[in-house]
């Protein structure tokens, strides 16, 4: 019999989609006979570093968007990139020995830093198991690309490219690791799932600024509303101040955290988006039209960029995109069939025929 495969998968608790993306590669691998342990990369760095960078990186898109927008854009110079992936690399090499055992047949990391980590102890000859990047976004920075990591696993085909460009070796393109809620609804779901949430009947725009509720979506419900084409529903995710100043004075709808994002996801027939994060996955998963409007300086705009290259989400840069697009959603391609599943395309990593593992659930 052969051996169960043991896996790593390192992932940061920074908004919620790098772990939303580790936690449906665990549930998938698991449920294929692997076990997998799961690291929490800021929790790695000395010193409580990394929940102090993460507080930083969350006051910096709440107070300063702008200033994230310019930091972004000049680590994409190469060489400021590699000295700011050296010095991180560093800093998280002692707790990353500590926390591998060294046995594991795939270490996995949905988080760029952990990436930057792996694959210079990797280069070095520090760490004996293949490592895997799963890039979680639409655009590639160069800090997710490491000449150490074997492979780089891109979501479409748009993501390799820029992978490819950066350098990165063993690239594999696969379907987005959403759960399997995420599909399309039927009418009679859309009204069941529209009256537990409380929605009126209409066009309902749901918009989403990540867990962290960033950017300008007390702006962006206005001028939705304002539009008088749909009626915009608000999610704030953990942003508290922003869900009581909204339900106080916004207009149409506003929610705070939800738990089960594919059930209004069936409610909706407009996901307006700021940044291209994991609800965008779910979004094309569920089959809604996305919209980027209002996009956060730096990750925002090249994820929006890269998602309107696709095909997958127009980009209004004006409130006329915006009446525009809300008049006629565009609907967008599905994922290419032969694209595989993440946890399908990491079983052929591991080197054994998916029939000598458990069938996935």
């Amino acid at each position: 019999m052969r051996p169960t495969p043991r896996i790593a998968m390192i992932s940061a608790s920074i908004g919620a989609g790098h772990d939303q993306a580790a936690d449906q590669l665990t549930t998938a691998l698991v449920a294929r006979g692997c076990a997998v342990t799961r690291h929490d990369f800021l929790d790695l760095l000395p010193a409580r570093a990394g929940h102090g960078l993460a507080q930083l990186y969350a006051a910096q898109l709440r107070t300063a968007p702008g200033s994230w927008g310019a930091l972004v854009g000049t680590l994409r110079r190469p060489s400021l990139a590699r000295v700011t992936g050296n010095a991180v690399a560093r800093a998280a090499a002692p707790g990353l020995l500590r926390a591998l055992t060294g046995d594991e047949d795939l270490v996995v990391s949905t988080f760029p830093f952990a990436s930057q980590a792996l694959g210079q102890l990797r280069a070095a000859g520090r760490l004996a198991s293949p490592v895997v990047t799963f890039l979680c976004d639409p655009s590639v920075h160069p800090l997710w690309v490491s000449a150490g990591v074997e492979t780089h696993m891109a979501v479409d085909t748009v993501a390799a490219a820029q992978a490819h460009r950066l350098g990165a070796r063993g690239i594999v393109v696969c379907a987005p690791a959403v759960g399997a809620g995420f599909r399309p609804g039927t009418e009679a779901e859309k009204r069941a799932a529209r009256a537990r949430w409380g929605l009126p009947d209409g066009p309902i725009a749901l918009v989403v600024g990540g867990s962290w509720g960033a950017g300008a979506l007390a702006q962006t419900a206005r001028d939705i509303a304002a539009t008088g084409l749909a009626t915009p529903v608000t999610v704030c995710g953990r942003n508290t101040r922003l869900h009581r100043r909204l339900v106080a004075d916004g207009p149409g709808i506003t929610l705070g955290w939800v738990g089960d994002m594919a059930e209004l996801l069936r409610a909706a027939d407009v996901v307006v988006h700021n940044a291209g994060g994991m609800t965008c996955w779910e979004a094309i998963a569920a089959g809604v039209p996305l919209l980027a409007y209002r996009a956060l300086p730096g990750h925002g705009t090249a994820n929006a960029a890269a998602l309107e290259q696709a095909g997958l989400s127009a980009w209004c840069r004006d409130r006329a995109d915006l009446r525009a697009a809300l008049r006629d959603p565009r609907p967008f391609p599905p994922q290419p069939v032969t694209a595989p599943r993440p946890a399908d395309a990491l079983t052929r990593l591991l080197g054994a025929p998916a029939a000598d593992l458990a069938p996935a659930a």
